[in-house]
């Protein structure tokens, strides 16, 4: 049923933080209340409380929450005005420099497009803690536009 919902939301161009927000639904999105702010096509704008679901054993946000956080601001952002029933943003790299910790607050993450060819997108995307304003990592994820094979007999 999941699966289903998600074709039925992607049958439209994802356009809004709204679109967005509700096809997070039984995602890690959703699990860690990773929250679209802001979508436009030059940027994208997430949210995220720092909880016990994001905290590595010394109490400080992961490092690798980090990385899903950058990578779904890229990866939601690499769908502007693509069909995303013809080709799919999928992830083909990522890195990221931690330069400095938090504990506790929430933190934003901004993506902005470096580069977008017919094949390929590149994003920049920094996280900051809210509260402090303090930039806690910087990232850059490509992602590569799939086709969608579809299977005989469907659209």
């Amino acid at each position: 049923m999941i699966q289903k919902e998600m074709i039925q939301q992607a049958e439209k161009k994802w356009v809004t933080a709204a679109d967005l927000n509700a096809v997070s639904r039984h995602t890690i999105m959703e699990a860690l209340d990773i929250r679209v702010e802001e979508f436009s096509e030059h940027s994208i704008v997430l949210s995220m409380p720092i909880s016990d679901a994001t905290r590595q054993p010394y109490g400080l946000l992961h490092g690798g929450v980090s990385m899903v956080l950058a990578e779904t601001a890229a990866s939601f952002h690499a769908c502007w005005g693509i069909d995303i029933m013809d080709k799919a943003p999928v992830g083909i790299e990522i890195n990221g420099s931690h330069l400095n910790s938090a504990d506790s607050g929430n933190v934003r993450a901004v993506g902005k497009v470096l580069r977008k060819s017919a094949s390929l997108i590149v994003h920049e995307i920094e996280i900051t803690h809210v509260e402090t304003g303090r930039l806690l990592c910087i990232s850059r994820v490509t992602n590569f536009y799939k086709k969608i094979r579809h299977k005989p007999g469907t659209n």
